[in-house]
């Protein structure tokens, strides 16, 4: 069976990734809500380093999309130097990522995570390495997740639902490691195709959808290191694994779902 393409952290150095870039345009993306603390952070410290003003010519375009924020979050990304889209309501991941979509004009669309506390400049080149050098479709961001004070044991949801739901009804996907990470990008016209599922079941739906549609050898992975961020309550990650359980069991072809 193809597998899906796995990448280290040391595969896609700067300059390579720049001269694969050629005349393709960069848009990053970064759909945040209540993230005033942290966004600014993966800003400063993922995006600006790669701005075509004043950074090293990777990035051309860089919009926050503040999915109904009720803290600051829009101002501090406009302070920050970002093109700020405002969803109002809010609270749907997959709605603020199309959005982000229609908003840009990027050939290659980066989305980013806007809760990360140990950005670094690595991750936007590793992100779009796989479809600039090679012939990736879409390219997944794959970590260890530290929580407690222990090195790794974060990313419940993933581990609890979603590789299990991928081993037993998509297993030709079983080898992604992080199947409901934020860091992913593709091409323009892969998120035009397949679009983007409702909420939270968005990540594990372009998985899904991308293996469908051109096999998951079009799938890469790339190794982003350490990944920090807030550790949620279980009473915030139920809406998150509702939506995921929703999207897998849709997608193979389980019905009789009552509406969420």
């Amino acid at each position: 069976m193809p597998s899906v393409r796995t990448y280290s952290q040391e595969h896609f150095g700067l300059q390579v990734v720049l001269d694969a870039k050629g005349l393709r345009r960069v848009s990053v993306c970064l759909p945040a809500r209540d993230e005033e603390r942290t966004v600014a952070r993966v800003i400063e410290a993922s995006i600006l380093p790669h701005l075509a003003q004043g950074g090293s010519g990777l990035v051309d375009e860089l919009v926050v999309v503040d999915d109904g924020s009720s803290d600051a979050t829009a101002a501090t990304a406009r302070e920050a130097g970002a093109r700020v889209v405002t969803r109002r309501p809010g609270g749907d991941k997959g709605a603020a990522m199309a959005d982000a979509l229609g908003a840009t004009d990027g050939d290659v669309v980066v989305f980013l995570d806007a809760d990360v506390e140990n950005a670094n400049p690595d991750f936007v080149p590793r992100l779009v390495g796989p479809l600039l050098v090679d012939e990736a479709v879409l390219v997944k961001g794959f970590y260890e997740r530290p929580i407690n004070g222990q090195p790794s044991g974060g990313g419940r949801v993933t581990e609890l639902l979603a590789r299990p739901l991928i081993e037993l009804l998509f297993p030709q996907l079983a080898e992604v490691r992080q199947p409901l990470a934020g860091e992913t990008a593709a091409h323009r016209w892969v998120f035009e195709k397949v679009g983007f599922a409702p909420g939270y079941g968005v990540e594990i739906g372009l998985l899904i959808d991308v293996a469908r549609g051109f096999g998951a050898e079009s799938i890469a992975q790339v190794d982003l290191g350490v990944r920090v961020h807030r550790n949620r309550p279980l009473a915030e990650l139920r809406p998150q694994a509702d939506d995921v359980l929703r999207t897998a069991l849709g997608r193979a072809g389980i019905t009789g779902i009552p509406p969420g």
